[in-house]
C-alpha cells in the first residue's frame, strides 16, 4: 500500500492545501453571517429610530389641532362673555350644539370670586377660588392660556387636565376665568397602537415634564406612568436610548420627543430596544441555515479538490516517468510541452510525428483537450498542407542539429492561438521535445514601445529617430535599384510668431493640421518626417524626375498657404520654406542629404519664403556669409554699434511737430550705416530682436534725458516694440525702469505695436496693454491694414493712435478708391476716439488730400527723412516744419 500511495508524497502539501482552504473558507462564511446579522442589527436600531422620531413627529402634530380647537374655546368664551356684559350661558350654548358632543370635554365659566356661573356639567358648582389655576390668573394680568397639572374635578369626578384663560372687566381688572377641562383619553392616538408594539408608549408632558396623557402597549398598561421619575426634557426636540433604570419595567427604549408648536407641552414616543430587534431572531436563524448551505457546499468541494488532486498527482508521477525517458521536464505553467515521435518512411524520411505526450497548457494553446492530442499525427492538427511543411522542415533541421530556439510570428494558416510563440526543440532518443511559450504580450509592448521611440507624440508622424534608421536602407534600396531619393527639408515660416502670440497651445494645433496637410500631398508610398520645432522631412522614393519633386513642392506650399483655424476662432496663414536634395546627384549618404537640403532650405528662405530650392554647391557657400553676418549681428549687439535715428509726426493741419518715430541704425565699422531692412529680420528669426528691442528703450529714454537737460521743447518719442519683446511678460516692468531710471516722465514715451502683436489671447493682451497704459504711456497701432485687426478688436483693445500703413497712403491721388478707404480707416478711429496718424506721406497732393479727410497726424519723407539725434535739436525749436508754401495755401484755403 505505501508504495502503490507513494506517488502521493511529493503532492501531499497540494492535497493538504484543500482541507486548510476548507475550514479557512468556512470561518470566512460564518465571520461574514454574523458580521451580516450585526448589520440587520444596526439596521433595525436605525430604523426603530427613525420610527421613534416620526412617532413624535406625528403625535406632536395630531396633538397641535385639539389644544388648538381649545385654545379657540376659550378665546371665543372670553370674547363673548365680556360682549355680553357677563351674561353668557352655556347651557344655551351646549343646547345649540356649539360644543363637541364629548364625555371628555367640559367648559366652565368662574367669576372673580371663584364661584362657577356656567358650566357643561350636570354637576353642582362648586366654589374654585382656592384653586392654584384660578389664583395664578387673578395674581397674572395675562392673556395667556393655562395648562394645569392633571387632577380630580370637583365637577366631573374625574382625572381632567384643566385649560383656562383670565377674564377682565373693561377696565383691565379681574372679572373671573373660562376653563375647558379635558380628560386625557381625549388626547390619546389609538392609531398607534400597532406601532407601540408590547411595550412602547406615547405621552404628551409639560416642558417640565409632568405627564398629561399617555397611551402604552400592552404589556404596560397595567403601569399609570413608566417613567420611575419624570423625564428632564432639556431641549424642544430630541432623540436618544434611555437606559433600562429609568423605566419601572427595567426596559431600555428609544425615546423621542417633539414640541407641540405654540404650546408648552412635548410629545414623547418611545419604542422598547427589544421590540425594535424582535425581528432579529428570524432573520439570524435564516442566515445561519444559509451559512451552514455554503459550508457544506464548500466542503463537497474541498473532497472534489482532494479527489481530483490526488488522479493529478498519479498523472504527474506517470508524466514524470515519461518525461524522466525523454531527458526533459516540462513543469513551468506557461509554457507547452510535446514530445513528438518521428514517423519515417523505410528509407529513414521524416514524414511526420506523432504526438507521444503534452501538458494541458500545451494542447490549451492549439484549442484542444490533452486527450484529444495524445496518440495523433501532427499532420491531422494543420490544415494546411504547405504550412504543415514549412513546419515539418523546421522540426526535421532541429533533429538534425539536436536544438532549435527561435522567435515566430504565428501565421494565421496555423492553428495556435497566439500571435507570436517562443519555440525550444530538443532531440531526445525518442523524437524531439517541443516547448511553446506565448509570448504575444511581451511582442506586443516591444512594438509599442519601439513606435513610440519612432513617432512624435505631437503629430503622430514619424520623428527623426525614425528617419535616421529608415533613411540608410531607402538610400540603400535606390543604390541596388539605381533609381533616385528626394529629400524635402520644408520649414514653417513665421511658426515663431504663433507661439509667441498666441501660446502653445495654438502652436500645436497648427503642427497638427500641417501635418496631416503634408500627408495628405504625397504618395502613401513616400514618407513624412517631423523632426523637431516647425521643421519636417519628406522622403520621396523613386520619383520620375525633378519636375516630379518641384510638383510636390508646390503642392505643399499651395496646402499650407491656407489659413489655419486656431482655437477654433483666429484664422493664420503659414507659409513654407522647401530645401531639396536628391541622391545620388547631392550626397550618397544620410548626413550629407540631411545638411544639403537644410542649406538649400535657408536659400529658399533668403529667396522671399514661400518657396522651394534645390541644392547647388554655391549655397553653402551663402551659408556661411548668413552665419557670418549672424554673428556679426551678435557682435554688434554687444559691442554697441547701434544708434538711433528720429523722424518727425507733424500736425496735418499746421504742420506743428507732435512726436518723433525711433528708429534704430547699425553703423558698421567697415560697412558702415546699414540699413534696418539688412538686420532686422535676422534679429526676428535669430531671437536677437529682443536684446535689440531693449537697446532701443534704453537709447531713446536717454536721449529723452539729455534733451530734457538741455532745455528743450521735448515731444514725446515713440519706440517700436516686436511681438516676441511684447509677449515676453512684465514689459511693463522694463519700460518703467528705464523711465525712473532717466528720471523720464512717461507722457514723453509712446510705444508702437504691430498689429501682430494682438494675435494672443484676448486675456493676456488686455492685461499687458492695461499694464502700460497704467504707467501712463500712449499705445499706438502701427502698419494698421497689413494685418488682421478688425473693428470689434480694435473696440477692445482701447489703444491712443492708429498709423495707418504707407501702402494705403500712396493710393492717394490715384483713384477714388484710395481715398474711400482712407475715409472709411479715419471715421473708423474717429469714433473709437482715436488719432490717425498717415504714414509714407511723400508729395504735396497726399498731404491736401489727408487734410480735407480731417487726418490728425502725418509723418514721411514729405516733412522729413530719419535725421540722427544732434539734428532733432533744430526741428524742436522750429516746431512748425511744413514748408512755408504750405502754410500759404493753407491759410488761404
Amino acid at each position: 500500500m505505501a508504495t502503490n500511495l507513494g506517488f502521493l508524497r511529493g503532492c501531499l502539501h497540494i492535497i493538504l492545501i484543500w482541507p486548510a482552504v476548507g475550514l479557512f473558507l468556512s470561518l470566512v462564511i460564518w465571520q461574514i453571517t454574523t458580521s451580516q446579522i450585526n448589520d440587520q442589527k444596526q439596521t433595525l436600531r436605525k430604523n426603530g429610530i427613525a420610527q421613534v422620531a416620526l412617532l413624535a413627529d406625528t403625535y406632536a402634530e395630531q396633538l397641535s389641532r385639539p389644544i388648538e380647537q381649545i385654545d379657540q374655546i376659550t378665546l371665543n368664551l372670553k370674547y363673548y362673555w365680556q360682549l355680553s356684559g357677563g351674561t353668557l350661558r352655556l347651557d344655551d350654548q351646549l343646547r345649540a350644539g356649539l360644543y363637541p358632543v364629548s364625555s371628555q370635554l367640559y367648559v366652565t365659566i368662574i367669576d372673580k370670586n371663584g364661584d362657577i356661573v356656567t358650566t357643561t356639567l350636570q354637576r353642582p358648582k362648586n366654589s374654585m377660588a382656592t384653586r392654584d389655576y384660578f389664583l395664578s390668573h387673578k395674581s397674572n394680568n395675562t392673556n395667556q392660556l393655562l395648562i394645569s397639572k392633571p387632577s380630580v374635578g370637583r365637577g366631573s369626578g374625574k382625572f381632567v387636565v384643566r385649560f383656562s384663560r383670565r377674564l377682565n372687566t373693561p377696565d383691565g381688572s379681574f372679572d373671573g376665568i373660562v376653563m375647558v377641562s379635558v380628560e386625557p383619553a381625549y388626547f390619546a392616538n389609538t392609531s398607534a397602537d400597532t406601532t407601540l408594539g408590547k411595550r412602547g408608549f406615547l405621552s404628551v408632558r409639560s416642558k417640565d415634564g409632568v405627564l398629561l396623557a399617555m397611551r402604552t402597549g400592552e404589556s404596560i398598561r397595567a403601569y399609570p406612568t413608566i417613567f420611575r421619575t419624570p423625564p428632564v426634557l432639556k431641549a424642544d426636540n430630541g432623540i436618544g436610548v434611555t437606559a433600562k433604570e429609568k423605566f419601572i419595567d427595567n426596559q431600555a427604549r428609544v425615546v423621542a420627543w417633539r414640541s407641540v408648536k405654540n404650546y408648552p407641552l412635548v410629545a414623547v414616543a418611545g419604542l422598547s430596544e427589544e421590540d425594535l430587534i424582535l425581528p432579529l431572531q428570524a432573520i439570524a436563524r435564516e442566515y445561519h441555515i444559509l451559512a451552514l448551505a455554503r459550508i457544506l457546499v464548500v466542503m463537497i468541494f474541498v473532497l472534489i479538490g482532494i479527489f481530483f488532486s490526488s488522479r493529478l498527482a498519479w498523472r504527474k508521477h506517470q508524466a514524470m516517468q515519461a518525461r524522466e525517458a525523454y531527458g526533459i521536464s516540462s513543469e513551468g505553467g506557461t509554457e507547452g510541452f510535446f514530445m513528438f515521435a518521428a514517423q519515417r518512411r523505410r528509407d529513414g524520411t521524416v514524414i511526420d510525428f506523432l504526438i507521444a505526450d503534452c501538458n494541458e497548457y500545451g494542447a490549451t494553446l492549439y484549442g484542444r483537450a490533452k486527450s484529444e492530442m495524445l496518440g495523433r499525427r501532427l499532420s491531422s492538427i494543420y490544415t494546411s498542407p504547405s504550412y504543415f511543411e514549412q513546419l515539418l522542415q523546421t522540426y526535421v533541421a532541429a533533429m538534425d542539429a539536436s536544438f532549435y530556439e527561435d522567435d515566430f510570428p504565428v501565421p494565421t494558416e496555423s492553428p495556435l492561438n497566439m500571435l507570436w510563440v517562443h519555440r525550444k526543440m530538443m532531440r531526445s532518443n525518442a523524437g524531439l521535445a517541443l516547448t511553446l511559450r506565448d509570448i504575444s504580450e511581451s511582442k506586443a509592448h516591444e512594438q509599442a514601445l519601439l513606435a513610440m521611440a519612432n513617432s512624435d507624440a505631437l503629430t503622430a508622424l514619424p520623428n527623426r529617430h525614425w528617419l535616421m534608421d529608415f533613411l540608410p536602407f531607402a538610400i540603400n534600396r535606390a543604390r541596388t535599384s539605381q533609381t533616385t531619393l528626394a529629400l524635402l527639408f520644408v520649414d514653417l515660416d513665421d511658426f515663431k510668431n504663433v507661439n509667441d502670440t498666441m501660446g502653445h497651445a495654438a502652436g500645436d494645433e497648427l503642427l497638427q493640421a500641417a501635418a496631416a496637410r503634408l500627408r495628405s500631398v504625397i504618395r502613401p508610398s513616400d514618407s513624412v518626417v517631423r523632426l523637431g520645432g516647425d521643421e519636417f522631412t519628406i522622403i520621396l522614393e523613386n520619383p520620375e524626375n525633378a519636375v516630379a519633386v518641384e510638383r510636390v513642392s508646390e503642392r505643399v506650399i499651395s496646402a499650407l498657404k491656407r489659413p489655419f483655424l486656431l482655437g477654433g476662432r483666429s484664422s493664420h496663414v503659414v507659409c513654407a520654406s522647401i530645401g531639396i536634395s536628391v541622391f545620388p546627384k547631392d550626397g550618397d549618404d544620410v548626413e550629407t542629404l540631411l545638411k544639403h537640403a537644410d542649406i538649400a532650405m535657408y536659400a529658399a528662405k533668403a529667396n522671399g519664403k514661400a518657396s522651394y530650392q534645390f541644392f547647388q554647391p554655391q549655397l553653402s557657400q551663402n551659408l556661411v556669409v548668413r552665419l557670418s553676418n549672424e554673428q556679426a549681428l551678435r557682435t554688434a549687439i554687444d559691442a554697441d554699434e547701434f544708434v538711433l535715428y528720429y523722424q518727425p509726426r507733424v500736425d496735418a493741419a499746421s504742420g506743428e511737430l507732435r512726436s518723433l518715430e525711433a528708429l534704430i541704425r547699425w553703423i558698421h565699422p567697415i560697412r558702415g550705416l546699414i540699413p534696418p531692412d539688412e538686420f532686422i529680420p535676422m534679429a526676428e528669426e535669430t531671437g536677437l530682436i529682443v536684446k535689440l528691442g531693449e537697446m532701443v528703450i534704453e537709447k531713446a529714454c536717454a536721449q529723452l534725458a539729455k534733451w530734457q537737460a538741455a532745455n528743450l521743447p521735448l515731444v514725446p518719442v515713440s519706440i517700436n516694440v516686436s511681438s516676441p519683446q511684447f509677449n515676453q511678460g512684465n514689459f511693463e516692468v522694463l519700460f518703467a525702469s528705464h523711465m525712473r531710471r532717466h528720471g523720464i516722465s512717461p507722457s514723453m514715451v509712446e510705444i508702437e505695436l504691430t498689429e501682430s502683436c494682438m494675435m494672443g489671447e484676448d486675456e493676456a493682451i488686455f492685461k499687458q496693454l492695461g499694464a502700460l497704459k497704467a504707467l501712463g504711456v500712449k499705445l499706438l497701432l502701427d502698419d494698421f491694414g497689413t494685418g488682421y485687426s478688425s473693428l470689434s478688436q480694435l473696440q477692445r483693445l482701447d489703444l491712443d493712435i492708429l498709423k495707418v500703413d504707407r501702402a494705403f497712403t500712396a493710393k492717394l491721388g490715384k483713384g477714388k478708391e484710395g481715398e474711400v478707404f482712407f475715409m472709411a480707416i479715419i471715421s473708423m478711429a474717429h469714433v473709437l476716439n482715436m488719432t490717425v496718424v498717415a504714414e509714407g506721406v511723400e508729395t504735396l497732393e497726399q498731404l491736401h488730400i489727408l487734410q480735407e479727410l480731417s487726418c490728425n497726424e502725418i509723418q514721411g519723407f514729405y516733412v522729413s527723412r530719419p535725421l540722427p539725434s544732434d539734428d532733432i535739436a533744430k526741428l524742436m525749436r522750429k516746431r512748425f516744419l511744413f514748408p512755408e508754401a504750405v502754410g500759404n495755401v493753407k491759410k488761404i484755403g
